[in-house]
């Protein structure tokens, strides 16, 4: 699992963090799959693009790409974004291993112009590519925001990382993407 601090579990225990719950997610349903968390805090897509190599040296039958937020959180142009993107997918494509890109919704505090373009990136890579795709990391979190205080214990207090709990229903949301790409994975290596 290529990512920053959400894959990483920034702030948050080991055993609470993104890679280990989805790990007990699926080990639950015995998919016979074991996560690297590759997850560094403050990463940017252009780090997960300069150590995709090492990361896929490492023997990975599939990877789970999530980077983007801290592009997205620095304001960096959506096109240096699609480019580092890309950069990954075709080192994981020209290994024959299928990916997984989870991306992530743009605030509007950029413009509407640039929410429309980073948005879009995840899509059409995702096509490009012939990649699984989660849009939006967070979207189970957004969608109870509207449930009060809901974000105080879905959030940690930088408002920024997932709590544990939190964590729990991102896992919900991308264990049944993750279990598709080990199967494709699967299929690939036969």
């Amino acid at each position: 699992m290529l990512g920053d601090s959400l894959t990483q579990g920034y702030g948050l225990l080991p055993e609470a963090g993104l890679v280990a719950q989805l790990q007990r997610w699926l080990d639950a349903r015995e998919a016979g799959v074991v996560l690297v968390n590759a997850g560094v805090s403050g990463d940017t897509t252009a780090g997960g693009a300069a150590r995709v190599a090492w990361t896929l040296d490492g023997g990975a039958d599939a990877l789970v790409v999530a980077l983007g937020g801290n592009d997205l959180l620095r304001g960096f142009d959506p096109a240096e974004t699609r480019a580092n993107l890309h950069a990954i997918l075709a080192a994981a494509d020209a290994r024959d291993v299928p990916v997984l890109l989870v991306g992530m919704a743009a605030p509007g505090n950029y413009g509407p112009g640039f929410k429309a373009d980073f948005e879009a990136i995840f899509p059409d890579l995702a096509d490009e590519f012939g990649a699984g795709l989660v849009p939006d990391m967070l979207a189970p979190l957004r969608a109870e925001a509207g449930n009060p205080g809901a974000m105080g214990r879905l959030m940690q207090p930088d408002g920024l990382h997932p709590s544990g709990e939190g964590v729990a229903l991102i896992v919900e949301a991308l264990g049944p993407a993750v279990l598709a790409l080990a199967e494709k994975a699967g299929e690939v290596g036969n």
